[in-house]
C-alpha cells in the first residue's frame, strides 16, 4: 500500500486491524488527504470483492440493499442485490444521505444480513465497512446519530502530511502522463481466513482485560481515577460494546507488531481511535474547546498500567 499511499502509515495500520477483526471505521478528515485512495488501494491489494457507493441526498435504501424487481418470463419478483454485497464496501460521505439511507446501512452492518422481500440474504465473509466523511461541511448534510456511530470499531482522522511526505507526493504524481501506480493483489481470501485462526490465538491476560474495563468506566466515572474536572464535560461515557472493541482492536495491534499477547502500549495506542466517537461531551466542553481526544488522554493517565 506504500506505493500508492505517501505517509499515513497508522491509517494503513488500523484498516488492516479492520480487516482482521471484521470490525467497520468512520473516516474523517478534510477534502483531498486521500481518504477515498486509501480504501481503494487496500481493496486492490486483497483477492475480493470492492464496491464504491457515492452517498447523495437523494440517495434510497434500495439502492443500498437491493430490491425486487419483476421478471416477466416466470411471472414473479425476482431479488437484485444492491453494492452493499461485497467484502469491502466504501460509503464515501456518508454523512450526505438521509437518516433512513444511513439505517439501512448500519442495519446491514450490525446483522450481517439483508432482508429484501420476504427473505433474508446473507452478507459476505468477510464484510467490513469502511465509511468518510467530511467535519467542515455542514450544508447538505446528516449528521450520524450517536447511537449509530457507535457501530463503528474505530473512527480515525485523517490529518495532514507532512513536509517531506507531501515533496514525494509531487515526484509520484505530478506527471500526467505517468502510467498510474498499480497495486498488486498480495493476499486472498483463504490467507485471511487462515490469519483470523492465527490472531484468535492472541492471549489476553486478565490483568490486561481488568486494565481495559478501567479505561472505559472511567469514561463514564472520571472520579473513581481522581479526575473531577472531568465530571462536567462528559454526558455520556463509552457502552460495554466499547470495552468489546478496545480489546479487540488491542488483540490486532499486538498481532500486526508480531506478537501473541498484549501489553498495555497495545491499549493505549488504539485507546484514541476506539473511544473518540463514543463520548457525547456537554456544552461546558464545548464552551471550554474540550475535545474526547485531550479527555481520552487525561484518562490513559490516569488509569494505573499494569
Amino acid at each position: 500500500m506504500s506505493r500508492a499511499i505517501i505517509g499515513q502509515q497508522q491509517i494503513v495500520d488500523r484498516l488492516i486491524i479492520a480487516l482482521l477483526i471484521r470490525g467497520h471505521v468512520l473516516i474523517e478528515g478534510l477534502p483531498g488527504l486521500a481518504k477515498t485512495l486509501l480504501v481503494k488501494t487496500l481493496a486492490s491489494a486483497i483477492d475480493a470483492t470492492f464496491k464504491r457507493i457515492q452517498f447523495t441526498p437523494d440517495l434510497l435504501p434500495a439502492d443500498i440493499t437491493g430490491t425486487l424487481i419483476l421478471d416477466p418470463a416466470a411471472h414473479a419478483f425476482k431479488p437484485r442485490l444492491g453494492p452493499i454485497f461485497a467484502n469491502l464496501v466504501l460509503a464515501d460521505e456518508i454523512n450526505r444521505a438521509p437518516a433512513k439511507v444511513q439505517s439501512a446501512l448500519l442495519e446491514a452492518m450490525q446483522e450481517r444480513q439483508v432482508t429484501i422481500g420476504e427473505a433474508s440474504y446473507p452478507l459476505p465473509d468477510p464484510f467490513v465497512v469502511i465509511a468518510t466523511q467530511n467535519p467542515i461541511e455542514h450544508e447538505g448534510t446528516y449528521a450520524l446519530p450517536e447511537a449509530q456511530v457507535d457501530r463503528f470499531v474505530m473512527k480515525l482522522k485523517v490529518d495532514y502530511p507532512s513536509h517531506d511526505e507531501e515533496l514525494k507526493m509531487l515526484t509520484l504524481y505530478l506527471d500526467p502522463n505517468a502510467p498510474a501506480v498499480s497495486v498488486d493483489r498480495v493476499i486472498s481470501l483463504d490467507d485471511v481466513h487462515k490469519l483470523w485462526a492465527l490472531f484468535a490465538g492472541v492471549h489476553l491476560d486478565e490483568k490486561i482485560s481488568r486494565y481495559i474495563v478501567q479505561i472505559v468506566t472511567a469514561t463514564r466515572r472520571p472520579l473513581d481515577v481522581r479526575l473531577p474536572s472531568l465530571v462536567p464535560h462528559i454526558s455520556f461515557g463509552a457502552s460495554p460494546r466499547a470495552t468489546l472493541a478496545l480489546a479487540h482492536v488491542a488483540k490486532a495491534h499486538a498481532f500486526i507488531q508480531g506478537r501473541a499477547y498484549v501489553v498495555p502500549e497495545d491499549v493505549k495506542n488504539v485507546a484514541h481511535d476506539v473511544l473518540r466517537h463514543r463520548l457525547v461531551l456537554s456544552y461546558e466542553a464545548a464552551a471550554e474547546q474540550m475535545t474526547p481526544d485531550r479527555i481520552i488522554e487525561q484518562i490513559l493517565g490516569a488509569v494505573p498500567v499494569p
